[in-house]
């Protein structure tokens, strides 16, 4: 069509080409949405920060944005969403995240709408294009007939019309031939019968080599289905990892995270987490060994014979290993190249039922044995119910034991294998009668039914195999007995309970190794009647044993509480002692392992007090007399001392020492505690009696001095907090020179009373010589300021007063 606005005349003849032209083109966006981007960008270049007029456009004439710019607008948005998602699953962005190509490739994958029309980017980062046919419809308008995407290569096809017309709209409504009939040179027009019956030649040499490339192809599948079969069943011995050869390897070392590493040294090694502290004899042994398979634990089965695996062999072993059962055993192939044939079987933690019960290792209450039991009897369940059958080899020795207490029967379906392999007579102990007579080694649903009756035996005499025989001639001489037919009492083992259990399970277990294979019962029948003599029989071990920690331990916390409750009791107590033989200060730091400080007071008040005529007064009582008289004073002083701030530091025989000011300070009152402290012991005295001696009087004399002192803890053994300096002495040459029923105190004190605390009345006694100390000057303590019956000579007028100590 014309675009320059001059007519050439032949707009006719275009018209005509483009009714007969399809367009295939990348799809894009309408005019209208990409002049307005276009004029966006015009617009966005003038702004700050570019502030691009000109240059950007390519010239001074040029105002039209480069036309890749819409390709570089869609290409900067997904790699500003793939920084978006990264930052979003990281929850943070770095110069290091945002140049990781793989890393931005990965997020940039998906679709979004851009002015490029729908973007989709693949698992590469590469866009996914999307064509788009357009043709002219019969109104000479452009029409999108279907569009073209390619996802992950391959071609999907959107067809946007339902009849086929409609695209040859101006052809007439029909679809035009492939290649003309003569072909494009009029030169190929159709040949005789000649060319009919070459091409019929060529079709049925085409359809021969169809036929036999289908037979080689059938060929090549089914060995590549052996060789799968192989791959699945046939482990090569190069994958099994040796455990005793890998222990000192940084592989086994890192491998000691995994689960199953843990469990099979904890099991096998004591509880030790250190595989080089495993015993390799029981890594193994003369039947099994252990190997790490898959990066898992394993154990192998020492099979004694060499056997040929056929492909129905291998196609057994397969339908072996797709067996899925919570109390199957998962088994995981053979081991035919290794120096011993091998079955690997996954391993079970808590190894073998036969070792347990050998191990004393079995505990618990009628529960846990009939869980037991019934596991292995859902198992036998689920192999007879498959195309297994029956176990055949059923025995406590292949019963194993994970680490949730649940039984897994291994070592099943072998048949191939276990027909060759020499059996010790140790091994058929759980085999039925009629199995051993015949030599049969498949065994049959009956027969586990016997051996499943023998393991229920084990369980409840908690006992190996009849009663763990040792002697061979023993072993021979149970399967002489076995072997034997038309006897009365068939020979069994002997069922002897170590505690009670159900009467039912006895009986059920004599019905299931009862001599008539058809006489025993099915084994659905059996777990049915264990279900029936528990409560809860569907319960999970697991959940039971839950159960019974969960009621444990709130009984334990019921018991903690109360010794700690006892425990708080007898600290309380212990803290009440320690109190009274220390000051509390004192006693909180030697608890807490500190050493006391001496420490020293600058002012305190001392008393000192003693028992007028004391030994005149023992002579006269027998020594438990005497200990009962200090007793009952020293308990009426105590409980005195309790309403004053003051601290007893000892008792000397009659002699009774208190301080105050020491250990707390209490700035100047110690001198009126003290006091007061003396007021009170003679009120106390005026009206104490000895109740062997009615009438005897007991009466004080009390010296009380105020100075400077040290205090501090003496000895390891049974400490004492002591008193030192000369203020202790004083005091007491206060009291030794002191008079019956008076308080005599010194000049210190004296100044304490009645210049700084006020309050009180004292007399002075003159001057006295002290030993020790010389001529000094010391005061009577009468009584306070305005009591009525404060008089000359103290508060008893009724003492007579003795002559002063020289």
């Amino acid at each position: 069509m014309t675009t320059t606005g001059v007519d050439d005349g032949r707009d006719g003849d275009a018209l005509k080409a483009a009714r007969r032209t399809i367009i295939i083109d990348l799809e894009n966006e309408s005019n209208s949405q990409i002049d307005a981007f276009m004029a966006q960008m015009t617009s966005e270049f003038g702004k700050p920060p570019f502030n691009c007029i000109n240059e950007c456009m390519g010239g001074p004439n040029d105002q039209i944005p480069s036309s890749y710019s819409r390709s570089l607008h869609d290409t900067t948005y997904a790699y500003l969403r793939a920084l978006n998602r990264t930052a979003e699953q990281f929850g943070y962005l770095t110069k290091d995240l945002a140049r990781n190509g793989t890393l931005i490739n990965n997020m940039s994958k998906g679709s979004f709408k851009g002015e490029t029309g729908d973007v989709i980017l693949d698992d590469n980062g590469e866009r996914e294009p999307i064509f788009v046919v357009t043709m002219l419809d019969i109104s000479d308008q452009p029409n999108s007939l279907m569009q073209l995407s390619f996802t992950n290569n391959t071609l999907q096809i959107t067809k946007n019309y339902n009849d086929e017309s409609v695209i040859w709209a101006n052809r007439g409504g029909k679809r035009p031939l492939y290649k003309p009939i003569c072909g494009y040179t009029g030169t190929e027009c159709p040949q005789n019968i000649t060319t009919y019956i070459l091409i019929g030649v060529g079709l049925v040499l085409l359809l021969l080599v169809a036929t036999l490339g289908g037979i080689g192809y059938a060929v090549r599948e089914k060995m590549r289905e052996k060789d799968r079969l192989t791959r699945e069943c046939i482990i090569p011995f190069c994958e099994l990892g040796n455990l005793k050869e890998m222990q000192s390897t940084e592989d086994v070392k890192s491998l000691e995270l995994n689960k199953s590493m843990k469990s099979l040294q904890s099991s096998q090694s004591g509880g030790s987490t250190k595989l080089s502290s495993m015993d390799n004899k029981k890594l193994e042994t003369e039947n099994y060994s252990h190997f790490l398979y898959n990066r898992e634990v394993v154990f192998g089965i020492k099979y004694q014979v060499r056997v040929r695996i056929f492909n129905e062999d291998l196609t057994q072993l397969r339908k072996i290993k797709q067996l899925d059962h919570d109390n199957l055993n998962k088994f995981c192939g053979v081991c035919t190249d290794a120096p011993i044939l091998y079955g690997i079987w996954k391993y079970c933690q808590r190894g073998s039922l036969k070792d347990l019960i050998a191990k004393e290792q079995y505990v618990g209450d009628s529960f846990v044995m009939f869980t037991l039991m019934r596991d292995i009897a859902s198992g036998l369940i689920a192999l007879h119910g498959s195309f297994v059958g029956a176990h055949g080899m059923l025995s406590s020795e292949n019963c194993l034991i994970n680490d949730r207490w649940q039984v897994k029967i291994s070592d099943f379906g072998l048949n191939m294998i276990r027909e060759s392999q020499p059996m010790s007579k140790r091994k058929l102990l759980w085999t039925a009668p009629e199995l051993l007579r015949e030599n049969n080694r498949k065994g049959t649903k009956e027969g586990d039914v016997y051996s499943f009756a023998i393991i229920c035996c084990e369980l409840v005499n908690r006992e190996t195999v009849w009663n763990g025989v040792e002697r061979e001639d023993d072993v021979d001489e149970i399967f002489y007995r076995l072997k034997r037919t038309n006897v009365a009492v068939p020979h069994r083992p002997q069922l002897h309970p170590r505690e009670e259990v159900n009467n039912n399970l006895l009986l059920l277990i004599r019905d299931c190794w009862g001599e008539l294979p058809t006489e025993r019962p099915r084994i659905d029948q059996v777990r049915s009647m264990l279900k029936q003599m528990v409560r809860d029989g569907n319960q999970n071990l697991m959940d039971y044993v839950f159960g019974m920690l969960e009621q444990y331990a709130s009984s334990l916390e019921q018991e903690v509480e109360e010794r700690t409750r006892e425990l708080v009791e007898e600290k309380r107590k212990s803290d009440i002692l320690l109190y009274r033989m220390l000051p509390k200060q004192v006693a909180d730091k030697l608890k807490l392992g500190e050493f006391v400080e001496p420490e020293q007071f600058s002012a305190a008040t001392i008393f000192f007090s003693d028992v007028v005529s004391f030994t005149t007064l023992a002579s006269k009582c027998s020594p438990l007399q005497v200990v009962n008289l200090l007793n009952g004073l020293y308990t009426a002083f105590d409980g005195i001392i309790d309403s004053h701030d003051v601290y007893k530091v000892e008792t000397i025989g009659d002699g009774y020492l208190v301080c105050s000011g020491i250990p707390r300070k209490n700035g100047n009152d110690h001198a009126k505690e003290i006091s007061e402290l003396a007021f009170a012991f003679l009120r106390t005295v005026s009206t104490f009696r000895v109740d062997h001696l009615p009438n005897e009087r007991v009466n004080l004399r009390i010296g009380i001095h105020t100075g400077p002192a040290v205090a501090g803890v003496v000895g390891l053994t049974m400490p004492r907090y002591c008193l030192f300096g000369d203020t202790v002495n004083t005091a007491s040459r206060m009291e030794s020179n002191g008079r019956p029923g008076r308080i005599h105190i010194s000049t210190t004190t004296n100044h304490y009373l009645t210049n700084i605390i006020g309050g009180y009345v004292t007399e002075p006694r003159g001057e006295v010589i002290i030993k020790g100390k010389g001529v000094m000057e010391t005061f009577w303590l009468l009584g306070h300021s305005g009591d009525s019956n404060i008089a000359f000579g103290g508060l008893r007028s009724d003492i007579v007063e003795t002559p002063e100590p020289i």
